[in-house]
Formats: structure tokens, sequence, C-alpha cells
């Protein structure tokens, strides 16, 4: 495994950012990614105010599957014939991807707006937490458990991984759940796109630089996609 993927994982068993950059023809974007469960408001000042882009939940399927999470495009065609407004606004047209990642929105039922630091640290890190217990005891009731601390929509939306990580979808979503998995942690992720000053995605380049500035790891989807293949089989 190669060295920076080594200490990529290392960051992250220690609650420390990542960067994440999928790959050039795609979103060609880098996020930032740290464990939902060790989220704290510093995370999410850090991705409001130098990422700029969605502050968003990855959780791996098996999770999102013990919670009832649908994919948002599996709920909106549930309900075009009620409301034919969510069939004429399917997305079948994303250029980056043949699918959205998407389920719904979440707020702890203890946030008051949900939007502040505090309230989307605490979204995110009880959500990582009991993402954790959920993977292990298939046994309780988890769809009333998560009703029981969260609420939707909220400030917090959640994606969905793919059912097996970086064989059929190769988003940040996949490349978040695969890194955790490897670091051998619980796979739900708080991530942030890194936004430019120029209207588009920040490039590739000032990503990287912004990561060794603060003495962070900078990896690439190719990268963790090979790591992932070895560890995997």
């Amino acid at each position: 495994m190669a060295d920076v993927i080594q200490r990529s994982l290392a960051d992250l068993r220690n609650g420390k950012f990542i960067f994440v950059f999928d790959a050039e023809g795609r979103e060609g974007e880098t996020d930032f990614m740290a464990l939902a469960s060790k989220a704290t408001p510093r995370h999410i000042r850090e991705m409001r105010v130098r990422g700029g882009g969605l502050i968003f939940l990855i959780v791996h399927h098996d999770a999102a599957e013990r919670f009832g999470l649908p994919f948002l495009t599996s709920l909106y065609d549930s309900g075009r014939r009620d409301f034919p407004v969510l069939g004429a606004l399917v997305p079948d047209d994303i250029p980056y991807d043949t699918k959205s990642s998407f389920s719904l929105s979440l707020n702890h039922r203890r946030t008051f707006t949900g939007i502040t630091d505090n309230d989307r640290a605490l979204t995110v890190r009880r959500f990582g937490e009991l993402a954790g217990e959920a993977m292990k005891n298939p046994r309780k009731d988890w769809v009333k458990a998560l009703g029981a601390e969260f609420r939707s929509p909220g400030h917090v939306p959640v994606c969905r991984s793919s059912p097996h990580p970086l064989r059929d979808r190769f988003g940040h979503t996949e490349l978040g759940t695969a890194l955790a998995m490897m670091a051998g942690e619980t796979p739900v992720l708080v991530g942030c796109e890194m936004m430019g000053g120029n209207g588009q995605a920040l490039a590739r380049g000032k990503a990287k630089v912004y990561a060794r500035a603060r003495g962070s790891q900078f990896v690439e989807g190719k990268g963790v996609m090979e790591a992932w293949r070895k560890w995997s089989v």
C-alpha cells in the first residue's frame, strides 16, 4: 500500500482531515473528508470557510439499509403519481455519473436551526456513532432508533455508498467509504467540496497546496482504487 494511503488512513483514525480528488474527467473535485464519529465544530467551520461546497454525510450501504434510508431517486419515483413534478425532475442527465447517491437530509433533534457549526457537528457526530452501532448489531430496530434522534428534512444531506464500493461507482462517496474501511473504522464520513474563487471547483493543484500547507494528506481516486483492489481481495 502506498505511503500516502497509509498516512491517510492513520489521519482518519486520529480524527484528522484528508483531501480526496476523484479524477480528471469525472467531477474533477477535491473534497475534505473526516470520520463522522470524530466530527467537531472546528471540522464544520473549516469546511464551511475553506471548502465552500456542500457539507454532507457519506454512509456505507449496510448502515443505510439498516436505517431504511432510501436513495432520493427511488423516493421521487414512488411519489411521482401524486406529485408529477418528481417525475419531471428525474436526474437522468448527470454529466459525470449514471446515478445520484443522495438520500435524505437530517438534523439531530437536539439542534435548534440545524445549520450552525455546533448543530451540524452534533448531527454528523451522532449519525456516525449510531451508524457504527447499527453495523455491529443488525437485530435492533434501527429505523426507530434513527427517528428517535433525528428529523428530516435537515441541514446535512446524506449520500449512500453503492453496495460494492469502487466496483460500479467511483465517486467521493465510494472513495471515502473504501478509505474508512481500510482504516478499520466505521465507514461513515463527513465531506465537503473545495470551491475556487473563479466560480469553479478549486483546481487540483491549489487543493494539493492547501492540504500540504496544513500538514494533511492529499490522495487521488486512482491511488485509492489501487489500494482497495489489493486490500479487498
